[in-house]
Formats: C-alpha cells, sequence, structure tokens
C-alpha cells in the first residue's frame, strides 16, 4: 500500500506496451504537406510539390525513386478524390464532411495506396498508420487502422461496384464515381465532346492518367531535331502533331537540358503550341508586321509567337495584366531573335490605339478544366458559379481583341476549358454584337495533319483524342 500523501496508487497488473515514437516516413510526409497545401491554401500541387521535392534532394533524403513515389502519391490521391471519398464514406459510420481534413487526407492516401499502386496491402496499412501517429496522432491513427483495413478487403473495381450507382439508373453520377470527377464537370465535358458513353469514358479516363511531358523548340533559336539530339533517343520522341514539340519518357527531367536552362526550349503542351501555330498560319489580307498576345502570361504562347513573327520580320507586343506575370513572360521572351516588348497592361483597357495589330491572340482566363491532367485539384476547386465570374470577362477580352485588330487582320480567341460556356458561347455573343465586322474563319486546315478537330469552324482539342490538353481556339477576321 502506497501510503505517501499526494501520490496515487500504482495499478496492478500486466505491464502495457513501452511507448514507441511514431518513425517518420520522408517520403509519404512530403506527400502529406503537398495534399494540406492544396486543402489549405489552394495551392496547386504543379507548383507546390516541386520546391519540396527540391529541398528533401538537397538534404540528401531522397533518391529519384522516393521523388517518383511522392509524386505518385499526391497526384493519384488528388485525381482519384471522388472515388476515395466515395470508398472512405462506405467505410465509416459518421458522414464525409465530418472527417477533418488532414485526416482524410490521410486516409485517401492510403487507399491510393491500396487500390491504385502496387504496394502490398500490409506496407501500405501499416505506412499509412505510422504517417498518422506522427501527424493526427494515436488516436487517430487507430480511427485510419480501422478504416483501411475495411478498405483492404476487397479492390477498386469491386469498391466501384459497391459504391457508383448504376449507369442505367444515373449516367452522370455513375460516371462521376468511377471516374472521379464532380458530377457538374461531367456533364459539361459530355456536352462539349457529344456523342454516346464510349466518348465521354475515354475523355474522363485520360484526364486521371499521368501526362508526359513536352517540350517546344523556340522557333529561331533552336529546333525540335536539335532538342532531340541534345535528349538523346532512349529519353525522348518527337511531337505528334506540332513539329517544334519534342516529348520526354517518363522520368525526364526538363531542368537538366541545356536548352531549356538556356531558354532556348521551354515545356509547354502541345495543345498550347498548336494554337499559336494556326494563329500564325492564318491568312491575314495586307500587311503582316505587327501581333499581339493580349493575355500573355506565363509567356510560353508570346515566346513562340515571337519566334515565329521574327522569322517574318514582325514584332511581337505582349501584353500581361498581373505585373509577376509579365515579369515571368519578359523572362520567356529574353533572347528572342526578333523585336518585341513586353508590358503590365489589362487587356480590357488596352493602352494601344484601336486597329493597331495584324494578328491578336486572346487566351483568356478560364475554369482550367480543359487541363484536368495536370491540375486534377482543379476538378474539385472549381464549382459551376465560377463561369459566370469569368464570362464578362472574357467577353470583354474578345471585344478588345477585335478592336485592336486592324480590318483584314485575325484574332484568335482560345481557352484551356471545353466548356461550351467558355467556348462557343462566347464567341457567338461578341459575334453577334459585332454583326458585319467579324466573321469566323476555318481554323482546321491551318493544322494540317491534326485529326478529329470538330465540325468547325472553331476546332476543340481533347486529351484522349490528341494527347493535349482540351484547348479550345476560335479564328476570327475582322471585316470592317
Amino acid at each position: 500500500m502506497n501510503d505517501q500523501p499526494g501520490r496515487r496508487p500504482q495499478k496492478q497488473g500486466k505491464p502495457g506496451k513501452p511507448h514507441r515514437r511514431p518513425k517518420k516516413d520522408p517520403v509519404r510526409f512530403l506527400a502529406f504537406e503537398a495534399l494540406r497545401a492544396v486543402d489549405e491554401r489552394d495551392a496547386y500541387a504543379n507548383l507546390a510539390l516541386p520546391p519540396l521535392l527540391r529541398k528533401a534532394r538537397d538534404k540528401g533524403d531522397f533518391d529519384a525513386r522516393d521523388a517518383a513515389l511522392a509524386t505518385e502519391l499526391v497526384y493519384g490521391t488528388l485525381r482519384r478524390q471522388g472515388t476515395y471519398d466515395a470508398i472512405v464514406a462506405a467505410c465509416i459510420d459518421r458522414p464525409l464532411r465530418e472527417v477533418d481534413p488532414p485526416v482524410l487526407d490521410v486516409l485517401n492516401m492510403g487507399v491510393h495506396q491500396l487500390l491504385g499502386t502496387r504496394i502490398p496491402t500490409h506496407a501500405a496499412v501499416s505506412a499509412s498508420v505510422e504517417l498518422a501517429r506522427v501527424v493526427l496522432g494515436d488516436g487517430r491513427a487507430k480511427f485510419v487502422n480501422a478504416v483501411l483495413r475495411k478498405v483492404a478487403a476487397d479492390d477498386l473495381d469491386g469498391w466501384v461496384e459497391k459504391v457508383a450507382p448504376p449507369y442505367d439508373e444515373d449516367a452522370e453520377d455513375h460516371l462521376a464515381v468511377v471516374h472521379s470527377h464532380p458530377r457538374w464537370v461531367v456533364s459539361a465535358l459530355w456536352d462539349a465532346l457529344g456523342g454516346g458513353r464510349a466518348g465521354i469514358e475515354d475523355l474522363l479516363e485520360a484526364d486521371n492518367e499521368r501526362p508526359e511531358v513536352t517540350l517546344v523548340a523556340r522557333p529561331g533559336r533552336t529546333t525540335a531535331d536539335e532538342l532531340l539530339d541534345a535528349v538523346g533517343e532512349e529519353s525522348a520522341l518527337p511531337g505528334r502533331w506540332s513539329p517544334y514539340a519534342v516529348r520526354l519518357s517518363e522520368g525526364g527531367e526538363p531542368g537538366s537540358i541545356g536548352a531549356v536552362r538556356e531558354g532556348r526550349a521551354g515545356v509547354q503542351d502541345e495543345g498550347s503550341q498548336l494554337v499559336a501555330i494556326a494563329l500564325a498560319n492564318a491568312p491575314v489580307e495586307g500587311r503582316d508586321e505587327r501581333w499581339l498576345d493580349g493575355c500573355a502570361g506565363p509567356g510560353g504562347k508570346a515566346a513562340m509567337l515571337a519566334g515565329l513573327a521574327a522569322q517574318r520580320g514582325a514584332a511581337l507586343l505582349a501584353a500581361e495584366k498581373q505585373p509577376h506575370r509579365a515579369r515571368l513572360v519578359a523572362q520567356a521572351l529574353r533572347g528572342n531573335p526578333g523585336p518585341y516588348e513586353v508590358i503590365a497592361a489589362d487587356g480590357t483597357r488596352p493602352p494601344w490605339q484601336p486597329g493597331t495589330f495584324d494578328r491578336v491572340l486572346m487566351d483568356v482566363p478560364c475554369t482550367g478544366l480543359g487541363a484536368l491532367r495536370r491540375r486534377p485539384e482543379a476538378r474539385w476547386r472549381r464549382r459551376p458559379e465560377d463561369l459566370e465570374g469569368f464570362a464578362p470577362l472574357q467577353r470583354g477580352l474578345l471585344r478588345t481583341a477585335l478592336e485592336s485588330v486592324r480590318v483584314g487582320g485575325v484574332v484568335g480567341y482560345a481557352t484551356c476549358s471545353p466548356h461550351l460556356a467558355e467556348t462557343r458561347a462566347v464567341v457567338d455573343d461578341v459575334l453577334k454584337q459585332h454583326e458585319g465586322a467579324a466573321e469566323l474563319i476555318d481554323a482546321r486546315p491551318l493544322l494540317p495533319g491534326v485529326p478529329a478537330l470538330g465540325d468547325g469552324p472553331d476546332l476543340q482539342l481533347w486529351p484522349h483524342l490528341h494527347g493535349t490538353d482540351a484547348m479550345y481556339l476560335a479564328l476570327i477576321r475582322r471585316t470592317a
């Protein structure tokens, strides 16, 4: 008996297990940090993850395989978030909204390891529970353990069959769960694509695939052949459609390529390259001396247009409203062989005179639904009401473009979204306001060899058909 004052009696019985400090797994901890940045700060994974990876490599914590696994955990979890949310919801006894976001990040990352990778079941569960102990504490780690053990009882196909409504009962909701897209996005993409079930399923599946890294050989500064020689045949392939494109093999690191470091080449989706090529190929009447990129940030299309303009003795003005993005444009254009100028200016209130330019590109701000392969978190962040916010700006920028081009000149209206409210609806509305003064021209023949561009005269690229982002382009000639 313990009769010393101030002390509680010791419990009798078997001694408990000694407390073990959780072991920090640097790969999964880094992936968790990236997922939290996406959720808490509205960061984009393609911007949040690289500096975390660089820091880990600099500290000596990471090798190439570690970086590849961390990247897969982040992007795979974000792409399949909708499917994994539905699976987790079926394994818990409370509404999913009542699960704290950090807990849900650990759970979904664990589900991805179980159902979306070849990591063995015991390793996926134990590593996830250990991560939970580090970042959430022992109590919530037990919850993670219980949920993941339920998830491990079946494979992905089995779970999808349980949690997705039948296609015949609710086609859009079925596709939303199976392919991990919000229902409204499924509906919008289906409307833009047209056709039956096979096409939309192919598109949604393509959105969930890891995109290739594509380089652009900036005209007048290097060529695709020179890039291929520098990278090596084992590490790169020619582009599918753009004569300036080079596709890196999996694991290729653009920063290790001299032409990229020197600005003679850059990372640019082939769809963006095709938009610039089509505008440059469009016939104009009379002079062809002054080109405008009216929404130039961050500078990929501007750098390409500047090179193409220089080959014809033309000059490019690149305008970008945000000063920090204008600096990125200037950096992309540095070293261009021909004349150019970069300014920070609002494209809806331009400092230049009407009728100044022969060619104008307006790649307008949009929802980004065409780049869900690269920015998978955008599908969960965007809302249908965002369309209403972009609509006035998109129409205003296109009106400015038509006022800025001279009679006989050509405007390219581009978006990285196939949503009809951001593409044809905008073009149709503005053309009605300029009836008799502007006309659509067929953009499709300007990209010879590229198939399945739509019914015209505008064109639409698709991830599942072209291996590009879902870029849209309408070409408009000012006639009066």
